[in-house]
């Protein structure tokens, strides 16, 4: 008894490690599966490949890039999408979209999957690859023309034209503000003319300011003479083109001998400006008569040299009458 007992847990023990064995070195099965098989040239149908294997065993399928036979193409494969069925198995699903552009009758070869030594094979497929029909009886067909020379016209062109002007043009005006302030020159080079004011009246003008400014009074007497100086200083230079603003007190007298319209006026001039060379450099006090007397002979050398200047209207009566 105990020995048919034995024998029993053997035999249990060897078909429990054959089930086990079996179970873990089942095959891979391979299924292709082909959405249409009869197409028009140029349009898509899809494979639909189902492979099973075992899960712990290296699977290898044929890379397959663009091309699945010549006159097949393929468009696009599919991610690999993944299901686990248990026992240790999985499932992988790929998907395959080809087109041809050729018509004929294909026979595509099987899919195969190799796992170990073990090589599984799909069915093969079949794909038919027909033209549209064509009625040549009914319909007359004509030789593809030639390449046919367009006429040139001028609006096709005229944004590129446009464009290059604004270009140019834009260019143009960066390069020109660079060159203005790279030579220190203001941007806007057109400036408003400024109206001419003859030169004793500027004078005058200047010389009332002075007079309202009151800066002897104010014990700037040295910056009073100053400005009475500078301002017959630029009108000599004015009047008759004379540089008295780089000359000195001394020059000046010199050189204005030998003005007839300047004789009358002389020593007007020189006491302003003798008076003004003692306030300045030897720091001589004048008197307030002596003060009040600059002033008054500035005003006198100015109206006494001055040249009035004729209308326009009168100017070119004159012109016209020589």
């Amino acid at each position: 008894m105990k020995k048919n007992n034995r024998i029993k847990i053997v035999i249990c023990i060897i078909s429990l490690w054959i089930s086990i064995f079996s179970i873990s070195a089942q095959p891979p099965v391979i299924k292709a599966v082909m959405d249409s098989t009869h197409i028009l040239i140029g349009h898509q149908t899809q494979i639909h490949l189902e492979v099973a294997a075992n899960k712990n065993q290296p699977l290898q399928i044929p890379v397959i890039t663009d091309t699945l036979i010549n006159g097949v193409e393929v468009l696009a494969i599919s991610k690999i999408d993944t299901t686990d069925l248990g026992n240790d198995r999985v499932q992988l699903k790929y998907h395959y979209l080809i087109t041809s552009f050729d018509s004929a009758l294909y026979l595509l070869p099987p899919f195969k999957a190799v796992v170990g030594t073990d090589t599984a094979y799909s069915e093969s497929l079949a794909l038919n690859v027909s033209t549209f029909p064509v009625d040549t009886v009914s319909k007359q067909f004509y030789d593809i023309k030639g390449v046919i020379q367009p006429k040139f016209v001028w609006a096709d062109f005229l944004p590129w034209i446009i464009g290059i002007i604004w270009g140019l043009g834009l260019i143009a005006l960066i390069a020109f503000i660079i060159y203005r302030l790279v030579n220190n020159k203001p941007i806007i080079p057109f400036k408003k003319e400024k109206p001419y004011i003859p030169p004793h009246t500027r004078a005058i003008q200047e010389l009332d300011a002075v007079k309202i400014q009151k800066l002897w009074q104010m014990g700037k007497v040295k910056e009073y003479h100053s400005d009475i100086t500078d301002i017959l200083r630029k009108y000599i230079d004015e009047q008759f083109d004379i540089p008295a603003l780089e000359m000195t007190s001394g020059e000046i007298l010199d050189k204005v001998k030998g003005y007839s319209d300047i004789d009358s006026s002389y020593d007007n001039l020189k006491q302003i400006l003798i008076l003004a060379d003692f306030v300045k450099f030897a720091k001589y006090n004048p008197l307030p008569d002596e003060n009040e007397l600059s002033l008054m002979n500035a005003y006198l050398f100015v109206n006494h040299t001055k040249k009035e200047e004729l209308p326009a209207e009168e100017t070119e009566k004159e012109g016209s009458s020589q």
